[in-house]
């Protein structure tokens, strides 16, 4: 009997407001919905203390919670993960048909990684890294073997530089900063980071094909396309050695990288090799300099590192000082859990 007067009261009101049941009840936007379950005070099911009575005094207070911390990056590899990685991220994984021409001249790129004493297997593990964490095919990873060795400090004499071998004016369109005393190309981090970006681009673009991706990397996205439109077809169902309108150096980008991959999955079935392989790999991560006074020789002092390796990995910085808000590489041993600026 109450719940019909109070359902007719409700229409008398909506009749005279002219509104609807639904707009009446409805809680405007960005307020949390209202409990509308009134209880009857009078119910015997439903206790109503008195406020000064012992029932009504309020428990303790919650404990304040702790924000949580922060892990540290990784310290270290190993080279056996870095390997599995690679390989775990390739999207042609199969060996068939793999250029002898090529597979001869990059038959010393397993024995490189293998080797203890060079710094290309940490760089290697940076970028397959930073690939990953941008859902790409880890074929790319192999475009510094073909471009500079995986060397950041390399320089052609046609202008190409650092370890993507970037020329200035497609530097420029991907924010790579160049300046007066600092060239971002010599940078692994702005390098890499605007190369995994274009190459994220260009894997759209071509229907997520890389064979088209690195295609378009080496010679630019419009010769590719007007190559495809050209003979005819479609990037989601392409053949990329049918495009001969395109440079015999840019369908040969194609077999370098597939050899390149053959040569290192192959490489893993070799027990010797994946022995010398398995050892601890420092984990490179990029951290803001900020205004640090000492440059990269004033950072290694301080942080234990051998400051000739950190020139050699960071060729752009290797100056007397390090412009302020760019980064660096560095191995994450070296950085403590409290730092700033960390990039995994």
């Amino acid at each position: 009997m109450r719940a019909r007067t109070c359902a007719a009261a409700l229409a008398l009101l909506l009749a005279a407001t002219g509104g609807s049941a639904a707009a009446f009840l409805a809680d405007p936007p960005g307020v949390a919905p209202a409990d509308t379950t009134l209880p009857d005070a009078a119910s015997p099911d439903i206790p109503s203390p008195d406020a000064g009575s012992p029932d009504a005094t309020p428990g303790p207070a919650p404990e304040p919670t702790q924000p949580a911390a922060v892990p540290a990056p990784a310290r270290t590899t190993n080279g056996v993960t870095i390997y599995e990685h690679f390989v775990d991220g390739l999207a042609q994984p199969a060996c068939s048909d793999a250029s002898p021409r090529w597979r001869k001249h990059f038959a010393h790129v397993p024995e490189q990684l293998a080797s203890g004493d060079s710094d290309v297997l940490p760089l290697f593990g940076y970028v397959v890294e930073t690939l990953r964490s941008a859902h790409l095919p880890t074929e790319y990873a192999l475009i510094p073997f073909v471009e500079s060795g995986y060397r950041p400090g390399a320089r052609s004499s046609s202008g190409p530089a650092g370890l993507w071998q970037f020329i200035a004016l497609t530097a420029r369109n991907h924010d790579i900063p160049i300046r007066s005393g600092y060239d971002g190309r010599l940078s692994p981090v702005d390098a890499t980071r605007a190369a995994v970006r274009y190459l994220k681009t260009l894997h759209g673009m071509f229907a997520g094909d890389w064979r088209l991706a690195v295609m378009a990397f080496n010679a630019g996205e419009y010769r590719v396309l007007g190559a495809l439109r050209q003979h005819g077809q479609r990037p989601a169902t392409a053949s990329p050695e049918a495009l001969d309108s395109l440079s015999g150096i840019t369908r040969a980008y194609v077999r370098k990288l597939h050899a390149l991959s053959c040569l290192m999955v192959e490489a893993g079935s070799d027990a010797d090799w994946t022995e010398s392989l398995d050892r601890p790999v420092a984990r490179l991560v990029a951290i803001d300099m900020g205004t640090e006074p000492g440059g990269l020789d004033g950072y290694a002092k301080r942080h234990g590192l051998d400051p000739a390796r950190l020139r050699r990995l960071n060729p752009a910085h290797a100056g007397s000082g390090t412009p302020a808000g760019r980064q660096i590489l560095v191995p994450a041993a070296a950085v403590t859990p409290t730092a700033t600026g960390v990039a995994n």
